[in-house]
């Protein structure tokens, strides 16, 4: 199993350094410099949406709260399909009339005038909350390397976080997209053959999956885990409400503005939605089929360890259950899910640092050369403030840290870009409304309104930033 574990790294590597050699200049380094496929980029998305939270923080979820987890499922399935079929045409339509290399320069450039205050509050914004997400990959790859080779988690941490940001230092968005879509043929493998096996393995012990369903209650067989009235319909809502950030990530809807044209549009549409059907499907089934297992008393699997943390369900069924080279392949699946979205999310964050804070500050901005080393030194240093932010939250489950960088990145620019895409009253005071009240809505609910409510971040922000923008964009309307 380490064996297999340690040539999926070392290929990995090998990808990276290979695709390297291709980005030459700066626009290469932060969009591609429209070199890339339909295919790849539509795999690059699937894989770098899909994190740790997929593999593990669903899984998680779904052990512990059964069917009720498909709406969280529906949800992200309802976000994915939107923005590929009805945002990604428009945004690379926008991305080839302006020049834009990011989502806030896009933003910015609509409105001429507002590139510089646009630029730096969105670049403050990405930076505050993808080091979250970053962090909660990184807790993920420690999460495996401690149940799989008895590491700390610490070291687990260090070795995934030292891996993705080195090969992400090395050649930027081009290097991203390579390992990604190695990594999501991985991904795509270990959540369709794991479900399958856990199945066959459930079958062989004569445990019925609906059985023990069943004998939890309603908890884990109702699509509302037994909640009733309005406290069912809030479940659904919560969990049908992953869709609305999806509209405003800008690790994946960069994959979006690198498209080449209409016919590579059209192919990533159908490669992106057929994926991600699969692996939401697979993702909840082992879930579940996980909690079966584990109330079937089959031997092998830690229970302890899983009923001390649900997000161990995944590593936990591997190594208890799997044969050992399948194992390596099986949990070099579920480390490409926490690799491939970490790296985006650091070329996101170093290029936003470049593209829209420091140029749009410095008064005689680095060009060329120079440019590319400062976005590689930002993506070290970005790497560096993750590691230690996920140390000192130690408590924080992956989806949780998820749900709250997704909330605050979706709510800020998600409005901004529906409005701007698709409202032509959409004005420059809409633009900074979606932007702040999003920032604000996710952290004030996250912190005060959350529990009181029961209404997720998620929710609350997004609805607040649309609505803030929609008035401004009415009071204070772009002058003809």
């Amino acid at each position: 199993m380490i064996t297999v574990f340690v040539l999926y790294l070392v290929l990995v590597v090998g990808i990276a350094v290979w695709s390297a050699l291709k980005a030459k200049t700066h626009e290469d380094y932060v969009i591609g410099g429209k070199k890339i496929s339909g295919v790849s980029l539509a795999l690059s998305e699937r894989a770098t949406g899909e994190s740790a939270w997929l593999i593990l923080g669903l899984t998680g979820y779904a052990f512990t709260n059964g069917l009720s987890a498909i709406w969280v499922a529906l949800g992200c399935v309802i976000g994915i399909v939107f923005i590929w079929l009805v945002m990604a045409n428009p945004l690379r339509i926008a991305t080839e009339k302006t020049g834009a290399m990011t989502i806030p320069s896009l933003l910015g450039r609509r409105f001429p005038g507002t590139e510089k205050p646009v630029g730096i509050i969105s670049a403050l914004i990405v930076v505050f909350f993808f080091v979250f997400y970053i962090a909660a990959q990184f807790s993920g790859a420690g999460k495996v390397f401690h149940d799989t080779f008895g590491l700390t988690l610490f070291w687990g941490m260090v070795i995934g976080a030292g891996i993705v940001t080195l090969y992400t230092v090395l050649g930027g968005f081009i290097t991203v997209v390579a390992t990604d879509v190695f990594q999501a043929v991985l991904m795509i493998f270990t959540l369709i053959v794991m479900p399958i096996l856990l199945l066959v393995i459930l079958a062989s012990h004569n445990i019925s999956l609906a059985q023990k369903l069943s004998e939890a209650g309603p908890q884990m067989t109702s699509l509302t885990g037994g909640a009733t009235g309005a406290a069912a319909v809030l479940l659904i809502l919560n969990g049908l409400s992953w869709a609305l950030g999806y509209t405003g990530q800008p690790q994946l809807l960069a994959r979006m503005m690198a498209l080449r044209n209409a016919k590579d549009s059209n192919t990533a549409q159908w490669v992106a939605t057929l994926w991600t059907i699969i692996a939401y499907a697979g993702a909840i089934l082992i879930g579940i089929a996980g909690y079966s297992l584990i109330k079937g008393g089959v031997a092998g699997v830690d229970a302890a360890k899983v009923a001390t943390d649900s997000e161990q369900i995944m590593p936990a069924l591997v190594v208890g259950l799997m044969q050992p080279v399948l194992a390596g392949i099986l949990l070099s699946g579920a480390v490409s899910a926490m690799m491939s979205t970490a790296s985006s999310e650091l070329i996101v964050c170093s290029s936003s640092i470049s593209e829209d804070l420091y140029s749009n500050v410095s008064k005689n901005p680095m060009k060329g050369s120079k440019m590319l080393l400062l976005n590689k030194l930002l993506t070290l240093g970005v790497g560096v403030l993750a590691i230690l932010l996920v140390i000192f939250m130690k408590s924080d489950t992956i989806y949780s840290l998820v749900s709250y960088a997704w909330a605050g990145i979706g709510s800020s620019f998600g409005p901004a870009l529906l409005l701007l895409l698709f409202w032509k009253r959409f004005s420059r005071a809409g633009l900074y409304a979606s932007l702040i009240c999003g920032t604000v809505g996710a952290i004030v609910w996250k912190t005060l309104l959350m529990e009181p409510t029961g209404i997720s971040e998620r929710l609350g922000s997004f609805v607040f930033a649309f609505l803030m923008a929609i008035i401004a964009s009415l009071v204070w309307p772009e002058k003809k």
